[in-house]
């Protein structure tokens, strides 16, 4: 029998005290037989109570994450999958695991909620930040809901409905009315979080909240089909306080954003939310599984790589100003140092990966061009493709780890199959900074901000500075600086709450095809470094110099003598990107087993008086 995704996740609230080990900060008691009963007894144990929300509800989200935010905006490029086509439907398999995902978060919230509420023992202090943690990742998970679906109902209560037998009863809820919830949910969080004002320890504090409720005001802010001031003045205001109170930085380097050790990623606070992820042999669903999704094979030694076939869209590539098909040495005089750290391509070189192996040069690093091309007998045993996977010519880099050798000594163990420790980040500094300049821009609040915090998150990737700023400035900026982190989407939903035509337009715009003949580009510019060509291959590939090297777009001859151009796949005749775009894409349907569950889902949505419905009475 089918049942509901909501009703699920409200019984993963209620029935799972969801305990099990680990080696971070999200310490959890290793004994099986806690119950709510003999639980919550100190502030240890509200911690503990907690840490749950920090991964297990959010793991089957981790594919939907990256189709809906990337694929779907057009940032990545997967073949024929329906999130490129915008043809997903309620049986989608992914679609299904993140409603289940974001509900079973809100259940567990819930309850965690209840469960605190009624301890004795804890000091209030503990009991506070722990609440405030939950409300937190509450909202996020409301976040994602009403930008996704549209239309949900509001769960405030999973005992309640249990008992009652509702579950199968609920309505959906306007969106106006769940905004309105999300930002009463983070408005209490932000009531009893602490403020921390140095570094990261991947724990939710006040800024946190505040973080998010900016961008939510953003985002309501053209939910009535025309821009509110009063949302956009908030959206400001609350994102000024983070960036000028929390103490946090944006971290000076780009690329140590998404590294595995703490001590880089944590140093500045940058991370405002993160899933934080652990190996445990113990629970499944505790773990990041992001690299296996998105990256090549052989990449690490554990074997479980199956990305390589879907990667950063050419539409992407251009946006950085880089032009895959320019080959290697198009890369000389690029600025935007977050591109390769967003985006692999032939050429690159990354030093924080493979950190104990060797590159031609003698330098420790991952050199991909040499990773594929080079025959080396160190790497045969990581399954080494020997072609260029990406169907664009690019391969995806943010969420990648390296291999076992990396994660041991970033954390001190390695990494067991698909298991693997590296937060995923769901709101940045630079993100807020975004949204305060956003936020500036449109409501006529102060221009100079608007300059100022775009600039800023330019400067630390190494681009200059504009004179001033325009919507469409800061609308390419957020794409450059959030690529890959399942974000982009959720820009296009905002958009088209008050522009839909503009929304359109610029996914109709997009390049969203191959690159043809890449990987015997790439294969002729590895083997004339070396003197010799496809043709005659040298045995011996040490005399590769990448100075010889010819890099082909003009075309080459296959073994029938036939041209071979490599070049972007602009044949008018090709499905193009274009032809899926119309006004229902930006809302997903509700999975299909819910509706059936529940047959009022498919009425009307109903408007709440949220804040006398709803009531925080803590």
């Amino acid at each position: 029998m089918k049942m509901s995704n909501i009703f699920k996740g409200a019984m993963v609230g209620v029935l799972a005290l969801s305990m099990a080990s680990c080696q971070d900060f999200l310490n959890r008691p290793t004994e099986d037989n806690y119950n709510v009963d003999n639980f919550y007894k100190n502030d240890e144990q509200v911690e503990q109570g907690v840490n749950f929300l920090y991964n297990s509800p959010w793991y089957d989200f981790q594919r939907a994450f990256i189709k809906i935010g990337e694929v779907m905006s057009g940032n990545m490029y997967w073949g024929s999958s329906p999130y490129l086509t915008f043809t997903t439907n309620g049986t989608d398999g992914d679609l299904v695991n993140m409603s289940y995902s974001l509900w079973a978060v809100n259940g567990q919230a819930n309850t965690v909620i209840t469960n605190i509420l009624n301890s004795e023992g804890p000091s209030q202090a503990a009991k506070n930040k722990a609440i405030g943690e939950a409300l937190t990742w509450k909202a996020m998970a409301y976040f994602y809901m009403v930008r996704t679906f549209g239309e949900v109902p509001i769960v405030h209560d999973n005992n309640a409905i249990l008992t009652s037998g509702t579950y199968n009863d609920l309505y959906k809820t306007d969106r106006a009315s769940v905004y309105e919830y999300i930002i009463m949910t983070l408005e209490k969080a932000m009531e009893l979080l602490p403020k921390q004002t140095s570094g990261w320890n991947g724990r939710i504090d006040y800024y946190s909240a505040e973080g998010l409720l900016a961008k939510v005001y953003l985002t309501r802010a053209g939910l009535s089909g025309t821009l509110n001031n009063d949302d956009l003045k908030k959206a400001a205001e609350y994102a000024e306080d983070v960036i000028v109170n929390s103490g946090r930085t944006l971290t000076p380097k780009f690329s140590d954003i998404f590294r595995l050790a703490p001590s880089v990623h944590n140093a500045t606070g940058e991370h405002l939310i993160a899933w934080q992820w652990e190996c445990s042999s113990g629970r499944w669903t505790s773990q990041n599984t992001l690299q296996s999704d998105l990256c090549f094979e052989g990449f690490s030694e554990f074997g479980d790589l199956w990305g390589g076939w879907g990667g950063p869209s050419y539409d992407l590539a251009l946006a950085y100003g880089v032009d895959p098909v320019a080959g290697p040495k198009a890369l000389a005089n690029e600025k935007d140092t977050r591109r390769q750290a967003t985006i692999m391509m032939a050429g690159d070189v990354y030093p924080y990966f493979w950190t104990t192996k060797s590159t031609k040069t003698g330098n420790k690093g991952f050199d991909y061009l040499y990773f594929l091309y080079s025959g080396d007998e160190e790497y045969a045993n990581y399954g080494v493709p020997a072609q260029f996977e990406g169907p664009c010519g690019l391969q995806n880099v943010k969420h990648l780890f390296g291999d076992g050798a990396d994660h041991e000594a970033a954390l001190g163990f390695s990494a067991a199959r698909m298991s693997y420790q590296l937060p995923t980040p769901l709101l940045r500094l630079s993100d807020v900074y975004l949204v305060c300049a956003e936020a500036n821009l449109l409501g006529n609040l102060d221009a100079s901000k608007a300059v100022e915090y775009t600039n800023a998150v330019r400067a630390r990737a190494g681009v200059d500075a504009l004179a001033a700023v325009t919507f469409e400035d800061i609308w390419k900026e957020r794409r450059l600086e959030l690529a890959g982190e399942g974000d982009r989407w959720y820009d296009y939903v905002r958009l088209s709450y008050y522009d839909i035509d503009a929304a359109m337009n610029d996914l109709k715009s997009q390049k969203m095809k191959q690159v043809w003949n890449y990987d015997t580009a790439c294969k002729n510019y590895w083997y004339t470094g070396c003197g010799g060509s496809l043709e005659d291959v040298p045995e011996d590939l040490t005399a590769f110099d990448p100075s010889k090297a010819e890099w082909r777009t003009t075309g080459y001859l296959n073994d029938k003598g036939e041209d071979q151009p490599v070049k972007y796949n602009d044949d008018e005749n090709a499905p193009d990107r274009d032809a899926y775009v119309n006004a229902t894409i930006f809302t997903l349907p509700l999975p299909s087993e819910d509706v059936v569950f529940n047959p009022h889902l498919l009425e009307p949505a109903q408007p709440v008086d949220v804040r006398t419905e709803y009531v925080y009475n803590f």
